[in-house]
């Protein structure tokens, strides 16, 4: 039995992680859902750091949010990458106006009785097919049908909900309430991925599918992402990141102290990332001079980095399937592609040319 967490600094934080990072080798090789490492999250009360006391949480600040994140991420990128996109679920439904079995539905989810996850990533990302958006809502009385897919939707084969964005023939989207248990819901295979398997992200398609006027969280209205609760991208994926970092250049201190040659590189990435952590605990709370783009660059840059080092220190160790520098370096590659904005991309593709950024 793990020991509800009450906040970042609690001794209950350590057995959490240790158990995590114990089971994050055969989640990344097997491509298996974590649901004993899930569990445990539930168990020592994850979900209640991110809601308010009224909606059954503790609602830790966004400094400790973040570092959370990086301790949670350095166990188990897997396991962290499903509960933002749980959280990011759970957040939306909280900010939602009343509906009928609202409260019943977040104890549940907070409790680890039922599981949401979020399908709202086309609606920035996804082009249009044949003048359609990739799920498009049309009003029925006074709900709304569903129609087309959501590419990229995380647990779908887990979840009781799915948290969806859809976009209307005007051009405005709405965020709805999806349970999966609907008529006209098909949940894909999920997609084979270079890294995070175990996170079991795919497809998931509706055709004629019904939803309540209740259920709709937000809109509609343009840029409907832009109100309300947060998504995935900004410093909370900045954190995963550093946790990633700071996982990779543990590992080479642990080496350093058997290597000499390897102290000062070492050294200077561990320095590299608990600095890059300050600027991201400040850019939080509205302080410092980076803005979230220039730390979620930084963030990218570092976990490559490290990830690489650490490779490069294991030899051929590493680079033998189930060690987990080979994992790092994989994982490094997500931050990429998930939620990564253009000019952070521009900037990474100037960086590898050897050119300035534009």
């Amino acid at each position: 039995m793990l020991d509800p967490i009450v906040d970042v600094d609690s001794p209950a934080f350590q057995p959490l992680v240790r158990r995590l990072a114990e089971r994050a080798g055969a989640v990344d090789a097997g491509g298996n859902w974590p649901g004993e490492s899930l569990a445990d999250c539930m168990q020592a009360g994850v979900p209640r750091w991110f809601l308010a006391e009224a909606q059954g949480g503790r609602r830790w600040s966004e400094p400790d949010l973040l570092k959370a994140y990086v301790r949670l991420a350095g166990a188990c990128m897997t396991t962290t990458f499903i509960l933002t996109q749980f959280l990011g679920a759970c957040k939306r439904i909280a900010a939602a106006p009343e509906f009928p079995g609202k409260d019943k539905l977040l104890h549940d989810l907070l409790a680890g009785r039922a599981f949401a996850t979020v399908g709202i990533s086309h609606l920035t990302t996804s082009r249009r097919h044949l003048g359609r958006p990739a799920l498009a809502a049309r009003r029925d009385g006074q709900g709304f049908l569903l129609d087309g897919y959501s590419p990229w939707v995380t647990g779908a084969e887990e979840a009781d909900w799915v948290v969806m964005g859809a976009a209307l023939e005007d051009g405005q989207q709405i965020v709805t309430l999806v349970s999966t248990s609907l008529p006209g819901i098909v949940v894909d295979q999920p997609q084979s991925l270079t890294a995070l398997n175990g996170s079991r992200t795919g497809a998931v398609r509706l055709e004629g599918v019904r939803v309540e006027a209740a259920h709709l969280l937000t809109g509609p209205m343009e840029n409907v992402l832009g109100q309300g609760a947060a998504g995935a991208g900004g410093l909370q994926t900045s954190a995963l990141a550093v946790g990633l970092a700071r996982a990779a250049s543990q590992f080479l201190l642990d080496e350093a102290a058997r290597r000499t040659e390897l102290v000062e590189p070492a050294e200077a990435l561990a320095s590299q990332t608990e600095e890059l952590l300050t600027d991201l605990l400040a850019a939080s709370v509205g302080e410092g001079s980076c803005s979230s783009s220039e730390i979620r660059q930084r963030a990218n840059g570092l976990a490559l980095r490290t990830s690489q080092a650490a490779l490069g220190a294991a030899k051929g160790a590493g680079y033998v399937s189930g060690h987990p520098a080979g994992r790092w370096c994989r994982e490094s590659l997500f931050f990429l592609v998930w939620s990564c904005p253009a000019p952070v991309q521009q900037a990474h593709l100037c960086e590898l040319a050897g050119l300035e950024s534009l």
